[in-house]
C-alpha cells in the first residue's frame, strides 16, 4: 500500500494519506480534492536501535530530529 504526501491547495494542510488502487486522495481537514503531491522519503527498518540517516533531517510529520519514522520507531522498543 502506497503512502503518498500532500499539501492541501485549499487550506495549506500537509498530511499523508493511503492510497489504493484508482482512489483520490482527500484533505482530512476540509476535504478538498485540490491536492499538491509532495517529495518524500522512505524509512527502512532493521534490527537494532534506530539511527537516522546525518543527511534526512528532521521528520518531515512531526519535526523530530531523529529523522523521518524516527517519532514511530520509538513504539517498536
Amino acid at each position: 500500500m502506497p503512502i503518498f504526501e500532500y499539501v492541501c491547495q485549499n487550506c495549506d494542510h500537509g498530511f499523508e494519506a493511503l492510497v489504493y488502487g484508482s482512489e483520490k486522495a482527500e484533505c482530512p481537514k476540509c476535504h478538498s480534492k485540490k491536492l499538491a503531491p509532495q517529495l518524500s522519503t522512505f524509512a527502512v527498518a532493521s534490527k537494532g536501535a534506530p539511527k537516522a540517516s546525518p543527511s534526512a533531517g528532521p521528520c518531515g510529520t512531526c519535526g523530530d530530529p531523529g529523522g523521518p519514522g524516527a517519532c514511530s520507531m520509538r513504539d517498536f522498543d
